[in-house]
């Protein structure tokens, strides 16, 4: 018989959700991993530029630390915020960006690293704020009724899980995909070193203006 977490009391159905989603997330992690480590013969056969795709391959191949923290980062920040914690969120986030900034720069800046150490850097801020997420659901009171490891018919949501997320990610894919579009075809312009750095930096500027909206309705949700 089909079982999801509405078989269970709701204190049970957050954590049921929770683990049924990093279980999820992750095993769309692997492919990816794959994908990125080989992303330098990729981009070669799309007509980029060799020095852009063996740029980008190791610094993908370095943001893969990130890549594997951040579904389980998602999945605690929907497990609080089904019970409307959000102040916890918000300390352990600062806290990370308070730990990246630094980080970033003496890795980037102050070690041989360069371009890696972005992305390093990134992975380490990642995985220190799930590292704070975590000690906040394993000692705070306001977790105790809801911190219990549901294991059991885990395996069984993992269908209706992606039924619904493969639709939204589609939407949201189909949505970023157009922008990032822009970045791949401007490495086939004459210039395209130049060319992709300035629509990068375009980018990451509109990613942050995106953000602020973003944050406070899925704050409000």
């Amino acid at each position: 018989m089909k079982t999801s977490s509405k078989h269970y009391p709701y204190s049970l159905s957050i954590p049921f959700s929770q683990h049924c989603s990093i279980l999820s997330l992750l095993s769309i992690c692997i492919p990816i991993c794959f994908f990125w480590i080989f992303m330098d013969k990729l981009l070669a056969l799309l007509g980029q530029n060799p020095e852009i795709a063996m740029e980008a391959d190791r610094y993908a191949i370095w943001l893969i630390p990130a890549l594997l923290a951040y579904p389980i980062l998602q999945s605690l920040i929907r497990y609080l915020q089904c019970q409307s914690l959000i102040l916890p969120m918000f300390v352990s986030s600062s806290a990370a960006l308070l730990l990246h900034i630094p980080l970033c720069w003496i890795l980037t800046y102050k070690t041989s690293m360069g371009l890696t150490g972005a992305a390093l850097s990134t992975g380490l801020a990642l995985w220190f704020n799930v590292v704070l997420l975590v000690i906040y659901m394993r000692y705070s009171s306001a977790c105790e009724k809801s911190r219990a490891f549901v294991f059991k018919d885990v395996f069984s949501c993992v269908k209706e899980f992606f039924s619904y997320g493969v639709p939204s990610a589609v939407m949201i894919c189909l949505e970023w995909w157009s922008f990032e579009l822009l970045i791949l075809l401007s490495g086939l312009l004459p210039d395209s070193m130049l060319e992709t750095s300035v629509l990068s930096i375009c980018m990451t500027i509109t990613g942050l203006h995106f953000f602020v909206p973003y944050g406070i309705s899925a704050a409000a949700r």
